[in-house]
Parts: C-alpha cells; structure tokens; sequence
C-alpha cells in the first residue's frame, strides 16, 4: 500500500475525528461479536457477519466486495494473500481510506475491491464493479427510505445503472490519454495510477463509495449531505406524477448545478399534468428562476437544459454562462458553454418575423434544443457540436416530436418577479394581447404608463 505499507491500524486512526472513531470501534465491536453477543472472535469478523448486520440494506455482491477489500488490506507488506477474516486493524484502514482517504488512499481499496491480485485489472472489471456501486447506491437509498419522491427506476427500457456507470468509466484516461469510450476498450488494463486519476477526477465515485458505507453500515456522519445529492421532489398536492427522471438521473444532473439549488427541485409544469400546450408552458415557467426542463422524444431518447435565469418571453437571448445542456439517454453527459457566443436561452412567440418557441444554444432555426411553439415537435442541431454548449445532436432525429415534458425550479422559490416588477402580464405576454385584440376588447391602461424596459 505503498507508504502506508509499513503502518499500524492505530496510525490510521487520527483520520477521524474521535466521535467518528468511537462509531467505527462501536461497528467493529458489534461485527466481531456472534448472535449470541459473546466475544468469541474479538478481534476479527466473517463474512456472514457483514451480511448479517447489513441485512438487505446493500446488494449481496457490493457486502462481499466491501469485504473482500478489507481482508486484502496487507499491514506488514509479507503477507502471501488475503486474510480469511477481517481484523480490527484492516478495517479502521479500509474505513479511514474509503471515507477519509485522498484519491491514491481510496484507489488501492477500490483495487483490492475488484480483484485479488496487485496487478492491473481489465477495463470489464472496473465496469462491473462500477455498475455496482451505481446500483448499490439506488438500492440503499430506497432500503432507508431516501428517494424523497424520486422513482427507483425511470420508466421504458433505458438501463440507467448501465448508463451512467458507463458515464462514470468513460471520465478513465490510461497511460497514453485514451478514454474508455466503446466495446473495444474491454480488455484494456487499468493500473492503480489509472484508477488514482478517475478517483480524483470524478468526484461521483467517492461519494457513492461514502453512501453505501455509512448507509449501508449506518455509520452517522456529518459531512455526507444527502440534500445535496438527492434534491426533495416537490409535486403539487394530490397530484399523482411520475417524471421522465429516475433517482440516478436526477443525481448525476443535480450534481452539475450550482451547489445552492441542489437541495430541491419544484415542479412547474408537464405536459402530463397541464397538457399539450405552449401557452400553459409559458404560463407556467416565465419569471420563476433558474430551471430544468426535460423532454423524452418518440425514440426513447431523455434529453433537456439547465436556465440560471428566469424565462421571459422576448425576442432576444437571455441567460449567462451557467446554462447547460444535458443528455440522459442513450449516454449521460453535460454540456456547458463555449464561450463562442451567449446564446444561452431564448423564449418567444406570437411574432410572425423571427422563430416562436422555447431554445437554448446555436441560434435561429439552428437550436441545439428547441421545442416549437406548435407543441410536440422541436429539433436538435449539430453539425458537428452547437456553437454555444458544444453538444451533439441530442435526440434520435434531428427533427423530433415529443410528447413528454417536464419543467422544474430548482433550489427555494424566488419572490414572484412579476409582481415585484413594473410588467403587465400584457407586458411578458404576446399570446395575451393577441387575445384581447382578436376579442375586441381594448387596453385601458394603453398610453397612461409606459411598458417597462427589459432589464
């Protein structure tokens, strides 16, 4: 293990705080003692008895890899191989590394994780092993009652264990800067060096590693903050909704807002639940803050946008540099701006000169997302990348139909901005004055004030 090689357990110690290192003796105390609660192995632990205190909390497989891990944990450097139980002093080790270890500390238990040997592992391996922990982290979620309103699983045949598992090793870069991108990197090898580097680029692995543990071993700790990985779902009461979204979804995009909107998530329109409209979109999303929105085409492709800002209906482009767009399935990524241009967002209709309907990045009539005012039908465009997030083409066909939406503040309501503005909902809505003017009815505060400039 490198420079640790040499060390006692107790050396390991001073990593917890000493609240936190009673809790770990106290687990250690309740695994080394039988049913009966007599002491008859004191100082090491079996198998059975991780599962037995685990229970179903975690899947089978990720209770013997955690195991494995901890008997593989060599103190002296001379042992010839892995332990037949676990010590007390192996398993303050494979604690401190994996919950306060630095990323080589968590990449040598990670290693003994998948495989018994100290010589670099397959990529298959390091995939295997991480669709696990993906999955374990759903799992224990759901055994402690952690989804906060989030479905287990996202519904239609996309596997988004299996997708953002692939997301997650795709970050992996080997010797000579290669990523593992397709079938054809199986076999590649990935030594510890390589699995060092993902740890330390790819913050996802660690805190999974952190909920299963103190989940699954219902270790408390302070600093794993579940508010900031899973956001509480917010639905309109008596209102029975499923989104397009599962619980790893959400958390892989929520993980990529700012850290000050990850703790809720408020629905503010589907086209479930308000119907098939553009106007109802509009209605229900303008001066609310920063939001997601989320589409699923007719291909089974999830895809969407993050807004930092309000909408507001005007014919030019709003947004800064924090917007981004995202793909959930068939491939999980993030895309953010590129600083080409700052067509971030754009929300107009109503106007018969320039486009009518809700886009982000590119620019007219070249979206890399838009979803038209005729409800239903958008586009993605990418030839190669859209200029403003350099994402690909986001849905199967480059001009698509929908029939799912889903629109959600992020983060603590924001004062109505409407109300604290000077604005006429005649002012922000085109539709609206359409309508009064086709009714006949006339504006009779027309000309006794001025409409508001845009800020």
């Amino acid at each position: 293990m490198g420079n640790s090689k040499s060390r006692s357990g107790q050396n390991f110690c001073s990593r917890f705080l000493p609240e936190e290192q009673a809790e770990v003796d106290r687990l250690f105390a309740t695994l080394s003692s039988d049913e009966n609660g007599s002491q008859t192995s004191p100082k090491s632990f079996s198998l059975q008895a991780l599962k037995n205190h685990v229970g179903e909390a975690l899947p089978p497989e990720m209770v013997t890899r955690l195991y494995d891990g901890m008997r593989r944990v060599d103190l002296t450097g001379k042992a010839r191989g892995p332990s037949e139980r676990v010590s007390q002093e192996q398993f303050t080790v494979s604690m401190s590394h994996l919950l306060k270890g630095n990323s080589e500390e968590k990449s040598l238990v990670i290693l003994k994780m998948i495989s018994a040997t100290d010589r670099p592992v397959r990529a298959s391996e390091v995939q295997k092993f991480t669709e696990d922990l993906v999955g374990s982290v759903v799992h224990v979620l759901k055994h402690r009652g952690e989804l906060k309103g989030w479905t287990q699983k996202a519904p239609g045949p996309a596997p988004r264990v299996q997708v953002l598992a692939a997301q997650l090793l795709s970050e992996m870069k080997l010797q000579d800067g290669e990523g593992l991108l397709g079938p054809q990197w199986q076999d590649c090898e990935c030594d510890q060096a390589a699995i060092e580097d993902w740890v330390f680029r790819v913050p996802h692995v660690a805190v999974f590693l952190s909920v299963v543990i103190h989940k699954g071993f219902l270790v408390p700790c302070s600093s794993l903050d579940l508010s900031t990985l899973v956001p509480e779902c917010q639905v309109d009461q008596g209102r029975k909704f499923e989104s397009i979204l599962d619980v790893l979804s959400v958390t892989y995009v929520n993980s990529h807002l700012p850290r000050e909107r990850q703790h809720r998530w408020r629905l503010l329109f589907s086209s479930e639940l308000h119907g098939q409209s553009f106007s109802q979109l509009c209605g229900h999303i303008t001066h609310r803050g920063p939001c997601l929105a989320v589409l699923e085409d007719h291909d089974g492709h999830v895809f969407g946008g993050f807004a930092s800002c309000s909408w507001e209906v005007k014919p030019q482009f709003q947004g800064d540099n924090k917007c981004f767009l995202f793909s959930i399935t068939p491939r999980m990524a993030v895309y953010t701006h590129t600083g080409y241009n700052d067509h971030y967002m754009y929300l107009n209709h109503g106007q018969q000169t320039i486009p009518n309907g809700l886009g982000m990045g590119g620019q007219h009539d070249y979206f890399g997302l838009w979803v038209d005012v005729d409800f239903g039908k958008g586009h993605s465009k990418a030839k190669p990348t859209c200029t403003t997030y350099n994402s690909p083409q986001l849905s199967a066909k480059e001009h698509f139909r929908f029939d799912r939406m889903e629109v959600w503040a992020v983060g603590d309501p924001l004062e109505p901005e409407l109300a604290k503005s000077n604005k006429s909902i005649l002012d922000v809505d085109p539709e609206a004055r359409a309508l009064l003017e086709i009714s006949g009815r006339t504006r009779h505060s027309e000309g006794l004030r001025e409409a508001p400039e845009d800020q």
